[in-house]
């Protein structure tokens, strides 16, 4: 009998000393939903989505995706064309999510497109080199050069809405995200060399870089991914996924592509 207790007190420190990784081991989840839209779930439960342009033309699922966005925490926005603000109040409006943005498009975002101003607030705002950590440390969002440019469309034509940017995002026990915005090359993006586990890079030429400049900045940067974003959505977005993979293996780094489909989810 003894001998047994002596096994069960062994059994049970064992869980106490192992139970708490074994459950900790949640994943971050993100999920492309066409043009420059992604949703990405912490470890922790929390959710932000970036240039939620959910009902885009690419995604055949866009109005039941939208509905079901009532658990959103932060709503990110590189900039404030159409194409990337989206469904960003729809969703603001239905979740109370909070708007991160840099403080001119903020404040236009409420001005002019009806934002709640409430959930637009300077916890929430910044700009071009400042971080802002939020949801009680297990995210942290820097705000990083595009080029590009930013307006927003009223019925009086377009309003300021600031620069255009990009996000470089990192969740605790989980990956660091660049999402480029939409921007051309440029050399600062090496800066972020050996920083970037997922590289969400705009491919789609004609506003944005093309396949040929989104391999280079791959190139400058190195993540340990790079997604294709903003193409496919209209026929004036000449690059494609294809061609994107072509210019990646002249540089010999093909092996960094991850191309997701609408509607995907990657688990890292």
């Amino acid at each position: 009998m003894k001998k047994v207790g002596f096994l069960a007190s062994l059994v049970a420190m064992a869980i106490m000393l192992f139970a708490a990784p074994l459950f900790a081991s949640e994943k971050t989840q993100v999920t492309w939903y066409g043009q420059s839209a992604f949703k990405v779930v912490t470890p922790g439960g929390k959710v932000l989505v970036v240039d939620p342009w959910i009902k885009n033309p690419a995604n055949k699922n866009g109005e039941k995706d939208l509905e079901g966005m009532t658990k959103v925490d932060l709503i990110l926005l590189t900039h404030g064309h159409g194409d990337h603000i989206g469904d960003s109040v729809q969703i603001a409006k239905q979740s109370g999510a909070k708007l991160v943005a840099m403080f001119d498009l903020q404040k236009a975002m409420v001005a002019y497109k009806g934002f709640p101003n409430e959930q637009a607030d300077r916890s929430t705002t910044g700009n071009f080199g400042g971080e802002l950590t939020l949801l009680d440390g297990e995210v942290k969002v820097k705000f990083v050069h595009a080029v590009h440019g930013d307006s927003l469309d009223t019925d009086n034509g377009p309003v300021y809405g600031g620069r255009a940017g990009g996000f470089l995002i990192s969740v605790k026990g989980g990956p660091s995200i660049y999402h480029t915005g939409d921007t051309d090359l440029f050399g600062d993006m090496a800066l972020l060399n050996g920083k970037v586990d997922m590289m969400l890079v705009c491919i789609g030429d004609k506003f944005t870089m093309g396949p040929v400049g989104a391999a280079a900045a791959v190139k400058l940067i190195m993540p340990k991914m790079a997604v294709p974003m903003h193409f496919g959505t209209y026929s004036v977005l000449t690059g494609t996924a294809e061609d994107f993979r072509t210019e990646l293996k002249k540089l010999q780094i093909e092996k960094l592509l991850r191309q997701m489909k609408v509607g995907e989810t990657i688990t890292w």
